[in-house]
C-alpha cells in the first residue's frame, strides 16, 4: 500500500489548502467536545481526531477528569512503575477546618510536578496525602463556633465534648479540599491519607518522643518562653516567628536614684525600656563590665534664655545622671557636660538604687549570688550581663526576670527573685495599684503617665517597631516564666548544621540564610501546650517525686504499667488524663500538657506509616526515608521545614529530606496580601472555571520566579492561556487539520505487537525501545525519533512504507529535529533541578517558535501534504506533549488522546503513562541551529526594515541586502527561506551590491588595544584614512592587510578583520535596519512587474477573506467570479495561476459586478465566491 493511495482524493489540487493561522477565543464557536472515536478510513488506516481551532480549557478539564477516573489512570501509573526506583515525596498536610484557598494550590502545583516527572522516568513514587488535625488553630476555631473567650469557658464546657467538636472541625471541609485536588489534576493518594489525630499517629509521635528522652533531650524546665494570654499556652520559638507585626509603643528613659556606692545620693541611672509594663516588677540593672559610664550633669540655663529644663528638682546635683560613655553624646548631647567621673562597669557591681515601684511585695532571699557572693539586699541593685550593648539606649538595661530570658538568667546567677504580677490572662494581679486588672500592653499609658507626674521619667519617645503576636489569633504575645517541657536542640545544634549542609534548598540563598541563621541561633524547643486538643505528652509524674517520671511510647507499653489492655483505647484528653497507674507504692498521673502540634507534622515521615507499632510499617518506612522532595512555602522555613529536620536528626540522627522548595507567596493582583478584610481573596475553584487548571498550574510553576511573591489575576493567568496554551493548541489543530485534510496518518507503520507501557531494560529514564508506538518515524540516521532504536522491521515502518531519512528532509524539519532534541535535554536538566520557571521559558520559547517559525514558514508543504513535514510535526508533539505533561496535564492529555491514542491503540493510552523522552546529541546540529537563529534574526530585521519604510509585507521587493559574512553562513535552503518570508526576489551581499553601497571603516579599539597599545591611536587613525571600499575588500578576500604606521615596529601594522570595524550602508532608495552587528538593505524600488504581483497578494487576501466570511471550510473548492479596474484585472489576469491555486479556485472568471459581490473599494475590486 503506498502512502499516495492512503489518501481520500487523489489530485494534486486536493492538497492545495490554504488556511490561515487559527485563532481561539471562547465566543468564536461551541467547544470541541472531548471524543472517543477514532474515524477511520476506507482502508482502515487510523486518523486524527478532529482537533478545531477553539477549545473550552475548563470544559475540557472536566473531560479529562473523567477520562482519568474511567481508566483508573493514576492507579495504572503506579501498577507501571512499582518495580522502579522509590522516589519519595513528603505531602505537608493541610488543615480541613477551612475552606482552600489559591495559596493551597501553588504548593500542590510543585507537589504534582516533580512526582508526574520522576513517574514518566521511571521512577515508583507512591503520594500519600495527609490531613493535620492538631493544635490551636483548630481549637481557636471551635472557641469562635461556641463563643467561648479562653480556657475557663472550656473547662466550663467539658473537655469531652470540646474536643469532639475539634474532631469533628477537621474533617469538615475534607470535601471541598478533595474537590480542589481533583481538580488542579493533583495526583496524590486520598484514600490512603494519613490524619494526625489518628490513634496509631499519635502513637508513632509518642515512639518518637520516647526516643528523644532516652537519649536525655527531653526534660521540664522553668523558663522565659513566649506566651499567648488569649490561648493560655506558650509558643515554640518557630511559631514566634511566624506572628511578628508592627506595633507603636513607647520608649522612656527612667532615673533611677543611686543609694549606694560613692555616687549615692548625688546621681541617677538613667535607664531605658520599651516595655514600660516591666517597671512595676523591676529586680536589678544590668550593666556591661568592660563599658565605661560616666557621669554627666545638666547645665544650667543662661538668664534671660527661653530655653526650659527637661525636669526641675530642688537640688541641681540630683539631676546628674550615670550613663554608658558611648551613649552620652547620642542620648545628651548639647546642654549636658561631663563631670569627669567614670566606672567600669565591672566597678559599678552590687550598686543599690531607689526602683521606680513599690507596688508588690518583695520576698526575703538569702543574698548571696550563687557563687556564694554577699549581695546588699533582697532586690534592685547593679549587676553585670554581656549582653548589655551601646548600640541603643543607655548602656544600662532594666531586668523583669519573670518576662525575659537573660533577665531571668542573670537575674539567678544574683540570687535575686522572680516577681510577677501579671496572671495567666495577661492583665495585672487585681490588687496592684494603679494598673491592677487591665491587659499589660494597655499599662504602659497610665504607668508613663505616673512616672512624669514624679519626675521620674527623662524622656518619652513613640516609635514603630516590630512586636511578637500569636500567629493564630493575633493577641499580643508576652515572654512569660514559667514551666514548660523542652527538647534540647541546643544538644544537636552541630548536627542540624551538618544536616543542612547535605540538603539541597531552593533557592539556594535560603540554605546559609534564612534557615541557615534560624540554625545558628537555635534555642531550645518548648514542645508542650497548656492546651487540649492535641498529641498527650505521654509522660506520668511520680505524685510524690516530681522528679520521677516515666516516659511510655505506646499503649501497649501503657498497658503494662497499668495492668490492663489499653490498646484500643482513645489516646486524646481527656480519656487518656484519666489513666494512672502505681508503681513502688507510687501513683502516677499524665502531665497535664499536650505537644506542639509542629511536632505532629515534624513527625510525618513516620508517623503517617504508624510506624514501629502498625504491621509492616517499618518496611514502608524504611523504603521512604529520607524523602527525596518536599515543598511548601516560604513561612514553612521555620516552620515545618525545620521540625522536619529536628524531629529527623534527633530521631534517626538523619535529617527526613534531600532536597526542598521553599515557594514565595501569592500576592493579589493589587499587589497587597490576599485576606478576606481586603476583599481581594481569590478562589481557586472559580479561578479555574474561568482559565482552566492547567492556565493556574503553569502561572504558579512558571510564571515568574517561583521563590518570590507573585502576583495572581485574571488578566495574568489569561496571558498564560493566550501565549502557551492556545499557541500549543493552535499547532496541535493545524497539524490535525492538514494531516486529515492529506489523508495522512502515522499509523501506516504501526507495529501491532507493541508493548503499551514501556520498553525493557531499567526503568530509571529509559523510553520504549521504538519510536512511536512501535512506528519508525522518518529515519534519522536509522534511528526513531529522539534517537531511539526501533526494532528492526525491515528498516521501515508496518506495510514496508518508508518515511523520509532525515537528510532528505526541508532545512526546517532538520532544525526542528535537533531543536526538540536540545528542548529535551535542558528540560530535563531543569526539571531535574526542580526549575519550573526556566522549563517555562524553555517550552514557552519553543511553542514560540515552532508556531510562529516552523508551522508558518513551512505551512506551503503542509498544504501540499509533504511528508516531512508532517512526520516531523508529529514526532515533535508527541515529544512537546510528552515534556508538558507534567506541567500541564489536562491539555496535554487531550491532545494524546486526539492525535496518538487514535493512531496508536497499542501504545500508552495516557501520556502520564508515557515514558519520559531521552535526547540524542547525535542529532543535535548546533552549526544548522546557529544559522538558523542567524536567519530568523536576519527576518526580523528585514521586517523591520520593510516597517521602518512602511512598505507592505505583500509587496513583492526586488532584493534584500547583507553582509557577505551572514550570507556566506546561509546556505542556499536557508537563504530561501529568507527570501520567502520578506517577500523579496533576491538575497544578496553588500559586497556584491558594489556602488550601491557606502563603506566606512574605524578601529576597533579594544582588539587593537591589546595587539599595539600605546600606539593603537595611530592604527585607528591609519585605518580611518584607508579607503573604505578597498579595506573592506582587501579583508574579505585577504583576512588582512598592512597598513604604514612609522609608530609600529617595522613602519607596518598588520590588521585582521577583528581589528575593523566595517558598516555597510545602502544609498538612498533604501530602507536599513542594523542591530546587534547584522544589517539588513530592502531595495524599495517598486517596478510594474513587482507592484502588480502585490496587487495580486492582495486579492488574494480579500478573497480568502470572503471565503471566511461566508462559512467555507479551508478544503472547499470554489468559482471565483471577478470584477476589477483596467490595472488590477492586468495583474488578476498575469496571476491568475496563482490566485486560483491559493484560494481553490476550479475556475475564474471576469464577470460584470452584480449587487451581491463582496467589494473591496481601496483595490478597486469585487468577487463573487461559490462553493463547488
Amino acid at each position: 500500500m503506498s502512502l499516495t493511495s492512503c489518501k481520500e482524493g487523489g489530485t494534486a489540487g486536493a492538497r492545495r489548502i490554504r488556511c490561515a493561522r487559527p485563532s481561539v477565543t471562547r465566543d468564536e464557536g461551541p467547544p470541541a467536545a472531548m471524543t472517543d472515536v477514532n474515524p477511520v478510513r476506507s482502508d482502515n488506516c487510523r486518523q486524527y481526531n478532529n482537533v478545531p481551532p477553539q477549545i473550552d480549557l475548563p470544559a475540557m478539564d472536566h473531560e479529562i477528569i473523567d477520562l482519568w477516573a474511567r481508566q483508573h489512570t493514576f492507579d495504572k501509573s503506579l501498577e507501571a512503575t512499582k518495580d522502579g526506583q522509590p522516589w519519595t515525596f513528603f505531602e505537608g498536610p493541610p488543615t480541613a477546618n477551612g475552606q482552600p484557598g489559591t495559596h493551597h494550590v501553588e504548593a500542590r502545583v510543585f507537589k504534582d510536578i516533580f512526582p508526574r516527572f520522576k513517574t514518566m522516568q521511571g521512577f515508583r513514587v507512591d503520594r500519600k496525602a495527609g490531613w493535620d488535625c492538631h493544635g490551636l488553630p483548630v481549637e481557636l476555631a471551635v472557641e469562635k463556633e461556641l463563643g467561648f473567650s479562653g480556657k475557663p469557658d472550656i473547662e466550663k464546657y467539658g473537655v469531652e465534648p470540646f474536643n469532639a467538636k475539634c474532631r469533628e472541625s477537621v474533617t469538615r471541609h475534607v470535601d471541598a479540599f478533595s474537590e480542589l485536588t481533583e481538580r488542579m489534576g493533583y495526583w496524590v493518594n486520598m484514600d490512603e491519607a494519613y490524619w494526625t489525630m489518628s490513634p496509631s499517629y499519635v502513637e508513632s509521635v509518642w515512639w518518637g518522643l520516647k526516643r528523644i528522652w532516652d537519649k536525655g533531650l527531653l526534660g521540664e524546665d522553668h523558663r522565659v518562653a513566649p506566651y499567648c494570654p488569649r490561648c493560655g499556652t506558650t509558643l515554640s520559638d518557630h511559631e514566634l516567628a511566624q506572628g511578628y507585626q508592627d506595633d507603636r509603643d513607647p520608649s522612656i528613659y527612667v532615673r533611677f536614684p543611686v543609694t549606694s556606692g560613692p555616687l549615692a545620693g548625688r546621681a541617677k541611672l538613667l535607664v531605658w525600656t520599651t516595655t514600660p509594663w516591666t517597671l512595676v516588677s523591676n529586680t536589678a540593672v544590668a550593666v556591661h563590665p568592660e563599658v565605661r559610664y560616666v557621669v554627666a550633669h545638666q547645665d544650667p540655663v543662661p538668664e534671660g534664655s527661653d530655653a526650659v529644663a527637661t525636669a526641675s528638682a530642688e537640688d541641681p546635683a540630683s539631676q546628674d545622671l550615670i550613663i554608658a560613655e558611648p551613649l552620652f553624646e547620642k542620648v545628651l548631647g548639647e546642654g549636658w557636660s561631663l563631670t569627669g567621673e567614670s566606672f567600669l562597669g565591672s566597678q559599678m557591681e552590687l550598686w543599690t538604687y531607689e526602683r521606680p515601684y513599690n507596688f508588690l511585695e518583695w520576698p526575703k532571699t538569702e543574698r548571696v549570688t550563687v557563687d556564694g557572693r554577699p549581695t546588699p539586699a533582697d532586690a534592685n541593685f547593679v549587676v553585670l550581663a554581656d549582653y548589655v550593648t551601646v548600640e541603643d539606649g543607655t548602656g544600662l538595661v532594666h531586668q523583669a526576670p519573670a518576662f525575659g530570658a537573660d533577665d531571668l538568667q542573670t537575674c539567678r546567677r544574683y540570687g535575686l527573685p522572680l516577681v510577677n504580677p501579671i496572671r495567666p490572662d495577661g492583665t495585672f494581679e487585681e490588687s496592684v495599684p494603679l494598673v491592677g486588672g487591665q491587659f499589660f500592653k494597655t499599662a504602659d499609658k497610665p504607668l508613663c503617665e505616673d512616672l512624669d507626674r514624679r519626675g521620674v521619667l527623662f524622656r518619652l519617645e513613640m516609635h514603630w517597631h516590630s512586636y511578637p503576636h500569636c500567629w493564630r489569633c493575633d493577641t499580643h504575645l508576652i515572654y512569660y516564666a514559667q514551666p514548660s517541657w523542652y527538647i534540647r536542640t541546643t544538644k544537636v545544634k552541630e548536627q542540624l548544621l551538618a544536616q543542612n549542609e547535605g540538603t539541597t534548598w531552593y533557592p539556594e540563598t535560603i540554605k546559609h540564610g534564612r534557615f541557615g541563621d534560624w540554625l545558628e541561633n537555635n534555642i531550645d524547643w518548648a514542645v508542650s501546650r497548656s492546651r487540649y486538643w492535641g498529641t498527650p505528652l505521654p509522660l506520668w509524674r511520680n505524685d510524690d517525686d516530681r522528679s520521677d517520671v516515666i516516659c511510655v511510647e505506646s499503649l501497649a507499653e501503657l498497658s503494662q504499667y497499668v495492668g490492663r489492655d489499653l490498646t484500643g483505647m482513645d489516646p486524646h484528653r481527656p480519656f487518656i488524663d484519666e489513666v494512672t497507674f502505681t508503681r513502688g507504692g507510687h501513683t502516677y498521673h499524665r502531665v497535664p500538657e499536650v505537644a506542639d502540634a509542629w511536632l505532629d507534622s515534624g513527625s510525618m515521615p513516620f508517623a503517617q506509616w504508624g510506624y514501629p507499632h502498625v504491621p509492616g510499617s517499618k518496611e514502608k518506612f524504611e523504603s521512604h526515608y529520607p524523602g527525596d522532595f518536599i515543598c511548601e512555602a516560604i513561612d514553612q522555613t521555620r516552620g515545618w521545614f525545620y521540625t522536619m529536620m529536628a524531629v529527623g536528626t534527633l530521631v534517626f540522627d538523619e535529617s527526613s529530606y534531600r532536597n526542598v522548595l521553599c515557594l514565595g507567596h501569592i500576592l493579589a493582583e493589587d499587589g497587597r496580601k490576599m485576606s478576606k478584610h481586603l476583599g481581594n481573596i481569590l478562589l481557586p475553584i472559580p479561578l479555574m472555571d474561568s482559565h482552566g487548571a492547567d492556565a493556574l498550574r503553569w502561572f504558579m510553576a512558571a510564571d515568574g520566579s517561583p521563590w518570590s511573591a507573585r502576583r495572581v489575576g485574571d488578566e495574568t493567568i489569561q496571558e498564560t492561556v493566550r501565549k502557551v496554551l492556545l499557541t500549543y493548541w493552535n499547532t496541535v489543530s493545524f497539524q490535525a487539520l492538514y494531516a486529515r485534510a492529506n489523508g495522512w496518518s502515522p499509523a501506516q507503520g504501526t507495529q501491532h505487537g507493541a508493548d503499551p507501557a514501556r520498553g525493557s531494560g531499567d526503568s530509571r529514564g529509559s523510553v520504549d525501545s521504538r519510536g512511536f508506538g512501535g512506528v519508525v518515524p522518518p529515519a534519522v540516521d536509522s534511528r526513531g525519533f529522539g534517537g531511539v532504536v526501533p526494532p528492526a522491521v525491515d528498516s521501515r515502518g508496518f506495510g514496508g512504507v518508508v518515511p523520509p531519512a532525515a537528510t532528505q528532509r526541508h532545512v526546517l524539519d532538520r532544525w526542528l529535529v535537533s531543536a526538540t532534541n536540545v528542548l529535551v535535554r535542558d528540560v530535563t536538566e531543569a526539571l531535574n533541578n526542580f526549575d519550573t520557571q526556566r522549563v517555562g521559558n524553555l517550552i514557552a520559547q519553543f511553542v514560540d517558535e515552532l508556531s510562529n517559525w516552523y508551522v508558518r514558514r513551512s505551512r506551503r508543504r503542509f498544504w501540499d501534504g509533504d511528508e516531512g513535514a508532517l512526520w516531523t510535526l508529529h514526532e515533535t508533539l508527541e515529544t512537546l506533549t510528552k515534556l508538558m505533561a507534567p506541567m500541564v496535564p489536562f491539555i496535554t492529555e487531550r491532545v494524546w488522546q486526539d492525535l496518538f491514542v487514535t493512531t496508536n491503540p497499542h501504545g500508552p493510552e495516557s501520556v502520564h503513562l508515557a515514558s519520559w523522552p531521552v535526547a540524542d546529541d547525535s542529532l543535535i546540529d548546533e552549526s544548522l541551529s546557529e544559522s538558523m537563529d542567524l536567519a530568523r534574526r536576519i527576518v526580523e530585521l528585514g521586517r523591520g526594515a520593510r516597517v521602518e519604510a512602511k512598505a507592505k509585507i505583500r509587496q513583492p521587493l526586488s532584493r534584500a541586502l547583507i553582509s557577505g559574512a551572514a550570507l556566506a553562513k546561509l546556505d542556499e535552503d536557508l537563504q530561501a527561506e529568507i527570501r520567502s518570508e520578506l517577500n523579496v526576489m533576491a538575497l544578496d551581499s553588500f559586497t556584491a551590491a558594489g556602488d550601491l553601497v557606502d563603506h566606512c571603516a574605524k578601529g576597533n579599539f579594544r582588539a587593537l588595544g591589546k595587539k599595539y597599545a600605546k600606539a593603537t591611536p595611530k592604527v585607528a587613525a591609519a585605518i580611518a584614512a584607508a579607503d573604505p571600499e578597498w579595506l573592506a575588500s582587501e579583508l574579505a578576500i585577504k583576512g588582512s592587510v598592512e597598513l604604514d604606521v612609522p609608530e609600529v615596529e617595522g613602519g607596518k601594522a598588520v590588521v585582521t578583520a577583528d581589528d575593523v570595524i566595517v558598516s555597510e550602508r545602502p544609498r538612498e532608495g533604501w530602507s536599513v535596519v542594523n542591530e546587534q552587528g547584522e544589517t539588513v538593505a530592502l531595495d524599495l524600488e517598486i517596478t510594474p512587474e513587482l507592484a502588480r504581483a502585490g496587487q495580486a497578494r492582495e486579492v488574494i487576501r480579500f478573497v480568502q477573506d470572503s471565503r471566511k466570511k461566508a462559512g467555507l471550510d479551508v478544503s472547499d473548492r470554489i468559482t471565483l467570479a471577478w470584477s476589477a479596474s483596467a490595472d488590477l484585472a492586468k495583474a488578476i489576469e498575469e496571476h491568475a495561476e496563482q490566485i486560483s491555486q491559493e484560494v481553490l479556485a476550479i475556475q475564474m472568471s471576469r464577470e460584470p459586478r452584480a449587487d451581491d459581490w463582496a467589494v473591496e473599494p481601496d483595490l478597486g475590486l469585487a468577487v463573487k465566491v461559490v462553493k463547488v
